[in-house]
């Protein structure tokens, strides 16, 4: 018996399933690395939610494909990724629930098995886990992990988004309680979610694993939508009773708009040497030459 069914053999009804929902939209370039990536760990109790938002380029023809593999799937016109999630969650099962965008994957096939064996004895009480992910480029380039131990980022979180969101694991029982997704967010509704059970609840970092490739380049990553970030995460800190955003959010903000400014005076080229020129000295790795 190979090692993969001596572990699902010894899978007990305790062990915590898992719900990994999955937002695309014309997605045919990266979605069948990611099903094959959920499709292919080693830990049997999962199941895999798909909600595509009405695509015109091949993507309803993978899901077929890959039908066996998923638990359900849609393809209708959606309001955006958030949008997408909620529709999601009507169907998810899991105790625990992760969200991969169509262009991440996960990096092994024992990150669910690994994982589940900290989810397993988590207190109930702490309702938000989660672990490094890796960044790539768009070509799969290995860049470097992020994700930091709560007790570390913990009031960093109040002003910024510092857990990486395709690295966490959510308990269902904190979307019962505290709701699902602000749909009136474009991009940093995660941070809000997160924030309504973080303001006062603790997550836990687990250590020693990195579950998830993150591709760069997404909607998050243009200045522009960056801008768009940082207001949200404004109106979100507001929402939640924090009338000043402190100075972790004013330097980000400030390095944003520098960001933003040299992108139009410089050109984009130009912008990214500097930027990681500048990185370089801090004693950071580059980022901008290589996304």
């Amino acid at each position: 018996m190979n090692s993969t069914k001596q572990y699902a053999a010894s899978v007990t009804g305790s062990t915590p399933l898992i719900t990994i929902i999955i937002a695309v939209f014309n997605g045919t370039k990266t979605l069948q690395q990611c099903i094959d990536s959920v499709a292919n760990q080693t830990y049997p109790n999962k199941e895999l939610i798909i909600i595509d938002g009405g695509s015109t380029d091949g993507t309803i023809d993978l899901l077929k494909k890959n039908n066996h593999h998923i638990t359900y799937w849609i393809s209708e016109p959606d309001r955006g990724i958030y949008n997408a999630w909620n529709k999601a969650l009507a169907q998810a099962k899991g105790e625990w629930i992760c969200f991969l965008g169509a262009d991440d994957f996960f990096l092994n096939t024992r990150v669910l098995e690994q994982m589940a064996v900290h989810l397993a004895i988590i207190p109930a009480n702490i309702r938000v886990a989660y672990s490094q992910v890796m960044l790539l480029n768009n070509d799969g380039e290995t860049l470097y992990p992020i994700g930091e131990p709560w007790g570390k980022i913990k009031e960093r979180f109040k002003q910024l988004m510092c857990i990486p969101h395709q690295g966490v694991m959510h308990r269902r029982s904190m979307f019962e309680q505290n709701g699902k997704f602000d749909e009136s967010f474009r991009i940093a509704g995660d941070y809000e979610l997160l924030m309504r059970e973080l303001k006062t609840g603790d997550a836990v970092f687990i250590p020693d694993l990195i579950t998830t490739g993150m591709r760069q380049g997404g909607i998050s990553s243009d200045p522009e939508n960056t801008l768009v970030t940082m207001r949200e995460i404004r109106r979100a800190q507001k929402m939640h009773g924090q009338q000043w955003p402190g100075w972790i959010w004013f330097a980000a903000m400030t390095r944003v708009y520098v960001r933003f400014f040299l992108w139009r005076i410089l050109g984009e080229n130009l912008t990214r040497k500097a930027l990681d020129a500048y990185r370089r000295i801090l004693g950071l790795p580059a980022y901008w030459t290589k996304t």
